[in-house]
């Protein structure tokens, strides 16, 4: 199959664009780097032609309330119309576990308008919603850092490696549309602060965090359910201490 990777130059896009090519099938990276622009149209039609599966994992390239909302719902309407118009089957995108539930952020309204966006389509389509990612865990913990203490939330989350969320979008991908929504999460389920607690200490970070149930995530006051999947989500394999081996000494 010709599969069209939106965003797959990036973190997520450049391991699925790898994991679909192992597996015999066309895969095409789009992005404005590769002269693929959703905002603006740029270079769509022709990415698309020919394409049986799109695989949407692209990100605002900015996180003010207006500019995300623009991004989400623009590039949303540009590449379903395209879609339509090239007769692509299935349409797959990623999303956030909990996004319905943290609407007091402008990102994740957003991204609940793109993903109201595919529903109301007439493609074929899989929303996979998945946690945070473990690769997110130093940005986590720079937003909520003063100096040497870094105040974090102690409600629960179960974060996700990259290399396990493009190995569940690639399944995806490759299966039949769901017309509906599925979870992915990490094997781990502990307290946001205990979790970065971990991260920072493997890193040598001098940093501390204090626990702190009133602590706002990304301007968002979270608890146990906030960020966790709900019943039988799928769950990738790779532990915080695995993951953290990797980087420590990387495959070559």
């Amino acid at each position: 199959m010709k599969i069209v990777v939106i965003g797959g130059t990036g973190l997520i896009g450049s391991r699925l664009i790898k994991l679909l090519q192992q597996r015999g099938h066309e895969a095409v990276a789009a992005s404005p780097n590769t002269g693929v622009n959703t905002l603006t149209g740029e270079g769509l039609a022709e990415a698309l032609a020919g394409a049986q599966v799109v695989v949407d994992v692209a990100n605002s390239p900015a996180f003010e309330d207006k500019a995300v909302l623009h991004f989400f719902e623009t590039s949303g309407r540009n590449l379903l119309a395209a879609e339509a118009a090239a007769g692509v089957q299935h349409h797959v995108a990623l999303s956030v576990v909990g996004t319905e539930r943290l609407q007091a952020s402008g990102y994740f309204r957003a991204k609940l308008a793109q993903e109201a966006l595919i529903k109301a389509g007439k493609i074929p389509y899989t929303i996979v919603r998945a946690t945070q990612f473990l690769e997110f865990l130093g940005g986590i913990a720079q937003g909520g850092t003063e100096g040497q203490t870094t105040r974090l939330s102690t409600a629960h989350l179960q974060p996700i490696a990259a290399d396990d969320v493009a190995a569940a979008m690639t399944d995806f991908a490759l299966g039949a549309p769901v017309n509906g929504m599925v979870e992915i999460a990490g094997p781990e389920r502990a307290s946001l602060s205990t979790m970065v607690q971990r991260y920072l200490s493997a890193t040598n970070d001098p940093r501390t965090v204090v626990p702190d149930a009133k602590a706002l995530y990304f301007g968002v006051e979270l608890n146990d359910q906030s960020l966790t999947p709900g019943d039988n989500p799928r769950l990738g394999a790779i532990t915080l201490e695995t993951w953290l081996a990797r980087q420590a000494s990387p495959v070559q």
